[in-house]
């Protein structure tokens, strides 16, 4: 086979994915129990609903949905998606919206525009391990501030902002990996810390509408909306595999830079599953469709929660999420989470050891566990298993 001359950034070890790549390859694999990815339970899909709205796009608009497009995206869907916003409290204009294939998408983007190699950058300690291979491409200085059950160390923010980073990139709410939510005193002080600097706020919220209970939450952005930008996606409420999220930035200057660059590199996204989409949240109660699938993840939730607690020795510690799709377990120090990851595979358990998280950091005892691809048979099951080999390695 020949050999080529590959550019820098693609040498890197982060660009090989290896660990994306093994998760979504463990869907595909039979009799394997996976709380590794991140994937949306596929009964909350609503297949027929989206077989009807293809129909209706194709009768009613098929020459249309088959052309071209604008790269901002297909205008009555960003006009759904200001007014969801407005619901929120949050006044943004369907002008401010630029469509994007996936949130990871516009994570790139927004690398691209805003990172020259060097500058130094802010995420999340731990962080969405998906964001850290994007930023890496661009090489710049990573910092990573500490979480904690109110949010964020806000003396660590504090402390990394005098050093004037680009921006600072975070998921307040249900975050991922920790399954961890910001209180509102933090976003309030978050908030206020930004306003004296010139740091972007990138705020990710894919997991915002899968709120367990009644209690809600700030919204940063009236706080802070001349440096905030807002990242959303129906990956998590409707279908990852139509690929549509969205970037919403009211600053006009850096939506356009934006913009530009999305239409370099891929013109426009999919027209068709944007209209497709839009059909079918018109046509079906987006909300009816959101408590269905938070009752079934509350359950789920609730199901891991409880099997942990039955089978796994009191020394491991783990997150309570009020929503969104993921716990963060902590493992007594002596025990890294790799080593159960290598042990758990050899019984067709399969977890997200917690060290691409993290910036720096290896061989952790830390691990994220997902449950909302298992039923609730399942996830005790597979607790069960793992519990038995967390007991069996702190005895080895």
């Amino acid at each position: 086979m020949k050999t080529f001359n590959y550019s820098t950034r693609s040498t890197r070890p982060d660009f090989q994915g290896d660990f994306l790549d093994m998760m979504l390859q463990a869907t595909n694999k039979p009799n394997l129990i996976s709380f590794a990815g991140g994937l949306p339970n596929p009964i909350s899909f609503p297949t027929q609903e989206m077989a009807a709205a293809t129909q209706k796009v194709l009768d009613q608009h098929g020459t249309i949905a088959m052309q071209y497009s604008i790269p901002e995206g297909y205008l009555p869907l960003r006009q759904f998606i200001a007014h969801q916003y407005l619901k929120q409290g949050i006044d943004i204009s369907a002008n401010d919206i630029i469509i994007t294939n996936g949130s990871q998408q516009a994570l790139d983007i927004l690398s691209a525009v805003l990172i020259d190699e060097g500058d130094k950058i802010l995420i999340e300690k731990p962080s969405y391990l998906a964001a850290l291979q994007v930023f890496h491409l661009y090489n710049p200085k990573i910092n990573s501030v500490t979480l904690n059950h109110h949010g964020i160390d806000l003396q660590e923010l504090t402390a990394y902002l005098e050093q004037k980073p680009k921006f600072f990139y975070a998921i307040p709410t249900f975050q991922n990996p920790t399954g961890l939510t910001y209180d509102n005193e933090t976003r309030i002080a978050l908030a206020n810390l930004l306003k004296k600097t010139n740091t972007i706020f990138i705020e990710d919220n894919p997991y915002g509408d899968l709120r367990f209970n009644d209690e809600t939450f700030l919204p940063i952005y009236p706080l802070l909306k001349d440096q905030t930008i807002l990242l959303g996606t129906f990956s998590k409420i409707v279908s990852p595999g139509m690929r549509i999220g969205w970037i919403a930035c009211s600053n006009s200057y850096l939506k356009q830079k934006l913009l530009a660059y999305k239409q370099i590199v891929d013109l426009h996204t999919n027209i068709f599953g944007q209209m497709v989409l839009h059909q079918y949240l018109c046509d079906n109660s987006l909300e009816q469709h959101l408590e269905k699938i938070k009752k079934l993840y509350k359950e789920q939730a609730e199901q891991m929660i409880t099997s942990i607690q039955k089978y796994f020795p009191a020394e491991v510690k783990h997150t309570i999420p009020q929503g969104g799709m993921f716990l963060w377990v902590t493992l007594p120090q002596k025990l890294t989470a790799v080593a159960l990851a290598n042990e758990a595979i050899k019984h067709d358990i399969a977890i997200a050891a917690g060290d691409p998280f993290y910036e720096e950091e290896r061989n952790v005892s830390t691990l994220r566990l997902n449950y909302t691809n298992c039923d609730l048979k399942t996830i005790d099951q597979g607790i069960k298993i793992l519990g038995q080999i967390i007991k069996n390695l702190l005895a080895s």
